[in-house]
């Protein structure tokens, strides 16, 4: 029996309008791969961005934030609760579904039973791998496409988004695009692809470029930090590109680490906080891009003899005619 041709109009069609977790990185219903070397930093960017989402606090470069929401968080990784609790999340609304009798793949109908039941907002598969399922090659196109077609699927239905963690290949000198998970069918089923990697000038700081968007226009790359001491901060926007991502080149320089260099400059005593935000305007620096820069130096506030003032924990705050 033929197939009967069916023409449809576009104008037909209902336009969707696309729904985003964290513009333009990371959009409602739709796949967002985050790739990168090992030990570069990617479950450390995704724990951040889950810690912002349980407590309800805006994502860097967001000026809203949405209510505290529920996340559920698949891995492989046995230590996971403590970098979750480091990082400052509200676990409470970290779920993870048991895999205690049958493990999870990416065509697991207990996904979506999950996403309903929780109405979580992002479901992490941390690495892909360990999710596509002991028959499938992720490195053959005709086994990978149907299970992603499931997981996309998911998705859309349930306005979940999505967000596959990866190791990039080792292959060296060629594009992005070659470099990412197995076959190139995952690019091309992801609506984002967040790259992150480390640049030769600063071995604590981290690079996320965003390397495909197909929804909306590329984001500019934000810079982290992952001190030994002090964890996640987060450093701001940066220029650095995909390619100085991948080759480790460039430097890195956003305005959050220019108003450190000057916190660390002027609280070299205690400051009123008036001359402090003075300082930043005439830098052009935002408050919101201050106040980064003032928790990530663990800045303290305080009120001396009437008026506020700055200093650094080691400063402490005496009389202020002393």
């Amino acid at each position: 029996m033929k197939n009967e041709l069916k023409l449809i109009a576009m104008s037909d069609i209902p336009s969707e309008q696309v729904q985003w977790l964290w513009y333009p990185y990371i959009p409602l219903g739709k796949l967002t791969i985050v790739q990168g070397d090992p030990g570069e930093g990617k479950t450390s960017f995704v724990l951040a961005i889950i810690a912002a989402l349980t407590k309800g606090i805006p994502l860097p470069e967001s000026s809203d934030a949405a209510a505290p929401m529920n996340v559920i968080y698949q891995t492989a990784e046995d230590t996971i609760k403590p970098r979750l609790e480091n990082a400052g999340a509200d676990c409470s609304r970290v779920l993870v579904i048991d895999e205690g009798q049958h493990e999870l793949t990416l065509c697991d109908e207990r996904l979506e039973q999950a996403i309903r039941k929780t109405a979580a907002k992002l479901i992490v598969l941390d690495p892909l791998q360990a999710y596509l399922g002991s028959d499938v090659d992720m490195h053959r196109a005709n086994e990978v496409r149907p299970v992603l077609k499931r997981i996309a699927s998911i998705a859309e239905q349930t306005q979940c988004a999505v967000i596959l963690i990866g190791h990039m290949n080792k292959a060296q000198g060629i594009k992005s695009s070659y470099r990412g998970l197995g076959s190139i069918d995952f690019r091309a089923s992801a609506r984002s692809v967040l790259l992150i990697g480390r640049l030769k000038s600063g071995d604590t700081i981290r690079v996320v470029a965003q390397d495909k968007n197909s929804l909306a226009p590329e984001g500019p790359s934000i810079a982290f930090e992952l001190h030994p001491e002090y964890g996640f901060r987060w450093k701001g926007i940066c220029d650095a590109t995909v390619d100085e991502v991948l080759n480790g080149s460039g430097q890195v320089q956003t305005k959050t680490m220019q108003m450190e260099d000057e916190l660390k400059r002027m609280l070299t005593s205690r400051v009123p906080a008036e001359d402090v935000l003075t300082c930043a305007k005439r830098m052009g620096i935002s408050e919101r891009t201050l106040n980064i820069a003032k928790k990530n130096l663990g800045v303290i506030s305080e009120k001396c003899g009437g008026q506020w003032y700055w200093y650094l924990p080691e400063q402490g705050c005496k009389d202020v005619g002393s």
